[in-house]
């Protein structure tokens, strides 16, 4: 009997073409097959121009594919309508992105329970509580009533990390998260990110140009002109 993780996404020969059909027609992912399993830490790196954020959208589901398979948690995602993966988004995934995107005129909290009130038009008091003790993990218990614009940047990726992980996504999807920040910030936010996927088994794919942090994920995914140059532990 098999101990290996369950997959979380599996891709195969996955295409991207944007202006299809016009002189301008250009491929940027070529035949991308790549599985994500759980408890998986993991970078995504490459050059500029060589399909990562194209790559981390469709894995988002913010973007579709131009040919191939994408299955999320064993289901093909690649025919659903907008409503059916805005529902399987909500359920699966996580974002932290380099600018946090925090809505200013809300507290830490309220930008944590962002994603409830999303998926069901109001925070409950469970939720709620549940939002406090994920900002209690991540260091900030003394800063929840604090807007944005009182706190740090590394603090500001701190709650941005929270939000990502209060609905318990099985799959985070980080895109430069520490690309804004100095570098003792900086490790200090890829620590919590790496303590938060131990004591919670959630996994994460990074996006990053720093090599230093790459190095230390369990896995390095390199993608070159649209293409998966290496993948390996």
């Amino acid at each position: 009997m098999s101990t290996e993780p369950r997959a979380i996404v599996e891709l195969d020969g996955v295409r991207k073409r944007y202006n299809v059909g016009r002189p301008n027609e250009a491929e940027v992912l070529h035949g991308i097959s790549l599985v994500l399993r759980e408890r998986e830490f993991a970078a995504l790196i490459g050059p500029s121009g060589s399909g990562k954020s194209t790559l981390l959208n469709i894995l988002g589901l913010l973007e579709s594919m131009s040919e191939g398979s994408y299955r999320l948690q064993g289901e093909e995602v690649g025919g659903l309508d907008d409503a059916g993966l805005t529902l399987r988004r909500r359920a699966t995934l996580g974002f932290v992105f380099q600018f946090h995107h925090l809505l200013p005129a809300f507290s830490a909290l309220e930008n944590v329970t962002l994603p409830a009130l999303m998926r069901d038009g109001r925070v409950s008091a469970a939720q709620r509580e549940h939002a406090r003790e994920v900002l209690a993990a991540v260091g900030l218990a003394a800063a929840m009533d604090k807007r944005p614009g009182e706190l740090s940047g590394g603090m500001q990726q701190r709650v941005a990390i929270a939000r990502a992980l209060v609905m318990r996504p099985p799959l985070v999807l980080a895109d430069e998260p520490t690309g804004n920040l100095d570098r003792a910030s900086s490790d200090e936010v890829f620590a919590l990110m790496r303590r938060m996927h131990a004591e919670l088994g959630t996994s994460f794919l990074i996006v990053t140009h720093d090599a230093r942090l790459a190095e230390r994920c369990d896995r390095i995914v390199e993608l070159v002109d649209g293409r998966i140059e290496r993948d390996g532990r």
